[in-house]
């Protein structure tokens, strides 16, 4: 066994692989860039090393400088993780002639598996169902209309070597192929070196469910069920769960050996992934497989209570598999939710800065956190922006999703914004929760992006309750300090006007019990039994008997509460107070219409119109990327261009001017 890993990677996937080798008894070492030097993942490891600059193609992508970490610490083995190096042939090989392991696959099974048309080929040699397309490179745009029609829209357009969703197009017609072309080459060449792209037909209301899949280097090949994968947003998946609530149990086991075959195909020696498009009838098809870990791997830990890295080290190190596909079952049911640092009501733009508060849900049975950041911590234009992977499981899939959604409810971040909201509206919506849906599941559900949903009358209703509860508390608080407006003696009752933009509710507490209060307004008597206390984030209560649970926040005149599904800022005065409060002028919204704003941070990639330029509502204006994704701006309205503001090649902070219009 190994002495000493180094693991070639950072944030939660670096994290999480170092919980296993801890375990094992193994030393790791960590490396980092400039903009990771107090990141979580560095000190987790027994050792660390600095590699480079902020941007990965100067630190975790060098090749040459991982190879240096390990002879200068004298580490035996590499863990990839996913994303970086892990499917890079040549870094295998240059583990190899420096005698040092590479934890994963083969160069072989890499080389063939990390390329798509490659590995398309050999799935057909291996008796694996494919999806009908072009498996030659494609030349151009011309080209790609022209295969785009002999296979017949719609069409996918595919990096050869994507990962990630990243170099991925769905073209309708040849206008979006010609842009999806292009979109997909230049993500392409940005995110791997290699701007190849092929196109194969594009199933309709498809599912994606991928195969687990086991093998050592004496032969042994196995299974480890499936997850599903279909609720994505541009190709990213956002939930996972394992097993699917689509498969049947010949399907899966179907399923399941032809992805054996690929792997035996390939002399395949460690975890990979086999992923399929599954149609409305159960027909699969090969998508590709990953010779990696997967981001979503802990789903299938969770039903089979195998540690996957575990398996990979175990592999690597030349044992053999201590498994037999006939001891693989399916206990319960697991989801899991990726956490982004991501702005669900901008149409999902990046969100970067310091987490000024960060606190994962805790005393929740059956909950696993996957995460490489802590408070304090900072969220870089950099790197990816998945904050954590939150894990549930239970003994049915009912029982996971309501785990899930009292978790999403207690994790509080503050400093960025994150989708936590956009999580919490997909387990609680009524097709997911009957499992009727399909990766088209946010685009046709969502068409005009997310919004925040409004709390209907019940529910508006207890978060008032709430909010005056905690004034009540606070002010309780409040008479032990001296000088404030309250008698030092207890206060047992308390008249407030609750504030909701134009509506103004007048509330009466009373204390009943110590634990207990009454609230009565102009409609309504609730009681709210809570022992919250001020200055505590989240506020659990039992309103008329219900259970509810908010995170909650003093703002100047009030509280900000919330949950996966709502937020309300509440404004709670004193009556005379509130009387005042109605006088005040609203405060102007400034008109922005003229300018074309950087709605990221990010890099200024090109700029397609000029000063003088006449453009018309849905021109392309810019394209900024963020997060190695490209993000095309569009003219809002008619207009002509009086100024650029910035050049190609920028780095943009959010809200910055690129563009002034006359």
């Amino acid at each position: 066994m190994f002495s000493k890993i180094l693991i070639a990677n950072r944030g939660e996937i670096a994290c999480r692989a170092m919980q296993t080798a801890s375990k094992m008894g193994i030393a790791t070492v960590a490396v980092y860039s400039e903009a990771d030097r107090t990141a979580l993942h560095t000190t987790n490891a027994d050792e660390s090393v600095l590699i480079g600059p902020a941007a990965s193609a100067e630190s975790y992508l060098k090749i040459d400088k991982i190879i240096a970490a390990c002879k200068e610490t004298g580490a035996d083995a590499v863990y990839p993780g996913y994303g970086f190096l892990s499917e890079n042939s040549s870094f295998a090989a240059a583990l190899a002639a420096e005698n040092i392991v590479f934890i994963g696959p083969g160069q072989h099974a890499i080389e063939s598996m990390g390329d798509k048309i490659t590995s398309k080929k050999l799935a057909i040699e291996a008796g694996v169902n494919t999806v009908p397309g072009h498996t030659d490179i494609i030349r151009d745009s011309d080209h790609a209309v022209e295969i785009s029609a002999q296979i017949g829209y719609p069409v996918m357009l595919k990096a050869s070597a994507g990962g990630g969703g990243k170099g991925m197009r769905v073209a309708y017609d040849e206008s979006e192929c010609r842009e999806g072309f292009e979109r997909a080459s230049n993500e392409a060449r940005s995110s791997f070196g290699d701007d190849r792209v092929f196109i194969e037909k594009f199933i309709e209301q498809p599912r994606h469910i991928e195969i687990q899949v086991l093998a050592d280097t004496h032969g042994n090949t196995l299974y480890l069920n499936e997850r599903e994968c279909s609720i994505q947003r541009r190709h990213q998946k956002v939930i996972e769960e394992a097993p699917s609530p689509f498969l049947n149990a010949a399907t899966r086991k179907a399923m399941g050996e032809q992805a054996c075959a690929l792997a035996r195909a390939v002399s395949y020696q460690s975890a990979g992934t086999v992923e399929f498009i599954v149609d409305k009838d159960s027909n699969f098809y090969f998508l590709e497989m990953n010779t990696r870990l997967q981001v979503e791997h802990p789903v299938t830990e969770m039903i089979t209570g195998l540690d996957l890295v575990e398996q990979m080290i175990n592999i690597a190190a030349g044992e053999k598999l201590s498994i037999e596909q006939s001891e693989i079952g399916i206990n319960g049911w697991s989801m899991e939710a990726r956490v982004y640092a991501e702005n669900p009501f901008r149409e999902f733009l990046p969100s970067t800065g310091r987490l000024i508060r960060y606190s994962e849900p805790a005393d929740i049975e059956h909950v696993r956190i996957d995460s490489g950041i802590r408070e304090g911590g900072e969220v870089s234009i950099y790197y990816d922006p998945m904050i954590s992977k939150l894990i549930t499981w239970g003994e049915d899939r009912d029982s996971a999703i309501a785990t899930m959604q009292s978790a999403l409810d207690r994790y509080i971040i503050d400093g960025v914004t994150t989708n936590i909201p956009f999580l919490a509206a997909l387990f609680d919506h009524k097709d997911f929760r009957t499992g009727d849906f399909s990766t088209h599941f946010i685009e046709h559900h969502y068409p005009a992006g997310f919004q925040r949903l409004a709390p209907q009358a019940e529910e508006s209703l207890a978060m008032d309750a709430v909010a005056v509860a905690a004034r009540f508390r606070t002010c309780q608080r409040d008479q032990q300090i001296s000088g404030t407006l309250y008698p030092a003696e207890e206060i047992g009752e308390l008249s407030v006007c609750l504030i909701d933009q134009d509506r103004y509710t007048p509330y009466q507490i009373t204390t009943t019990t110590d634990n207990t209060l009454l609230v009565q307004g102009e409609n309504s008597e609730l009681t709210v039994e809570t022992n919250w206390t001020p200055g505590q984030p989240v506020i659990e209560a039992r309103i008329d008997g219900k259970f509810i649970i908010y995170q909650i926040q003093p703002t100047p005149l009030g509280y900000k509460l919330t949950n996966g599904r709502f937020q309300q800022a509440l404004t709670v005065l004193e009556p005379r107070i509130a009387a005042l409060h109605r006088h005040m002028p609203e405060r102007k919204i400034v008109d922005t219409s003229k300018f074309l704003l950087s709605p990221m941070p990010g890099l200024l990639v090109s700029i397609m119109v000029a000063e003088g330029d006449k453009v018309r509502a849905g021109d392309s204006l810019a394209v900024v990327e963020a997060m190695k994704m490209e993000n095309v701006l569009t003219a809002e309205q008619d207009g002509i261009v009086s100024r650029v503001h910035k050049a190609a090649g920028a780095t943009l902070d959010v809200d910055q001017m690129i563009l002034e219009f006359e």
